[in-house]
């Protein structure tokens, strides 16, 4: 009963119609894309992870002779979600084929929260037109069909903002611990939402007057959800970490060939650097300190060249790539509604209702977000994670010329 209170049984019985539509439509969409343009084997770093820990039990990217090391570089739920399906189709087509079908009916869902979590802002007609444009935004049907972790995060990830929003009106113990357990999946599906966690904590507790208590709940909740994957590490590197990479990610975007993109060829001195490293355990730790170290002295000797590229991932980030090298990104199925997306949403930031708490939690966190991803290499997908908001924003603006208008006349 509790639970019904928390997705208000009234509220999905009224939308229930349209929950079936726009949920099958997404599913027609998302199937026809797969099909056609979709991803057909598993590949790079995945197909490792994943052909390790079916065939030797270990979740491990490297092997250096019969020894496996622990993998710290990739986040873990991604890995298992796969995994999980090999263990019913095996590793041949038919997993792939399995994993996208899975991805499909997620991505399908997520349109779902998705109108929820519109419907706190705007009238339902307006919601649905928001749904529609998110069911079907190129590029989140194009990301059902790829083998990534975007579509399982974005799912999470706008779960997690609907139970945030539901939080300010309903501040059950049920609702707190579900936060806890899908923030700690977060965190093991991309280490950034740490940060965004910690921002949305702050926010809710100074302007939601949110117990303190509460949040020390949810916090021990997402350490719980963890902490296998933290004694696993503890286990294998005898210290409590979470992942390495944050230096190689550091360097992609910070050395001289790097661009927006970033640039992943390294050069002969360093390539010596590494190969030096003692290959043990410790191997992927010791290596990314080198990454770190090397970042950090091309941003020091050039911190004026860095802060403009920083500058400019954030332009790219929020509206488009002018320097783009991915085959179709200017496409203009891609190109013109992010760009047409990313002005509205400028103008529905200058004309929305700043005493919305609500809504300035969403603009905070789309700037979170903004600022943290423009601070490594920007990959073309990301862009998803700052959709959501800009087609709230976008609302808004919309919103604002239809009460105009009906003023007016």
């Amino acid at each position: 009963m509790n639970l019904l209170k928390i997705l208000n049984h009234r509220f999905l019985e009224k939308n229930f119609n349209f929950y079936i539509l726009i949920f099958l439509s997404g599913m027609i969409a998302r199937s026809f894309i797969a099909l056609n343009y979709g991803d057909k084997v598993l590949e790079n770093e995945w197909k490792i992870l994943v052909y390790n820990l079916y065939n030797f039990n270990s979740f491990s990217m490297l092997k250096f002779d019969d020894f496996f090391v622990p993998n710290l570089w990739m986040p873990p739920i991604y890995g298992y979600f796969i995994y999980l399906h090999a263990l019913i189709f095996g590793i041949e087509e038919k997993l792939v084929i399995s994993v996208i079908i899975s991805q499909i009916i997620i991505s399908s869902l997520t349109t779902l929260i998705f109108f929820n979590i519109v419907t706190f802002f705007f009238k339902r007609e307006i919601s649905i037109l928001g749904s529609i444009i998110f069911c079907f935004f190129p590029i989140i049907v194009f990301s059902s069909s790829q083998i990534s972790s975007v579509t399982i995060y974005l799912f999470l990830f706008l779960l997690f903002i609907f139970f945030l929003l539901k939080l300010t009106k309903n501040k059950s113990n049920l609702l707190i611990l579900s936060i806890g357990i899908i923030s700690g999946i977060l965190v093991l599906t991309r280490r950034d939402f740490i940060l965004i966690y910690f921002f949305s904590l702050i926010y809710f507790f100074l302007f939601f007057r949110v117990d303190w208590k509460k949040i020390l709940l949810t916090t021990l909740v997402l350490a719980i959800t963890i902490s296998p994957y933290l004694i696993r590490n503890y286990i294998a590197f005898d210290k409590i970490i979470l992942h390495s990479g944050f230096g190689f990610n550091v360097w992609k975007a910070y050395n001289p060939k790097a661009k927006v993109e970033g640039y992943y060829i390294e050069e002969e001195e360093l390539i010596s650097k590494i190969e030096n490293v003692k290959k043990d355990v410790n191997y992927r730790i010791n290596q990314d300190k080198i990454y770190l170290k090397e970042a950090k002295k091309y941003i020091l000797d050039d911190p004026i060249k860095y802060f403009k590229l920083f500058l400019k991932r954030i332009y790219s980030f929020y509206f488009l790539d002018l320097n783009s090298t991915y085959e179709n990104y200017y496409n203009l199925l891609h190109t013109l509604p992010n760009l047409l997306l990313s002005v509205l949403s400028i103008l529905g930031l200058i004309v929305c209702k700043k005493k919305n708490l609500s809504l300035n939690y969403l603009i905070l966190i789309m700037f979170v977000i903004l600022f943290i991803y423009s601070f490594f290499a920007i990959l073309p997908r990301y862009k998803i994670y700052i959709i959501p908001f800009q087609i709230i924003l976008s609302l808004s603006f919309l919103d604002f010329l239809l009460k105009k208008l009906i003023k007016k006349n």
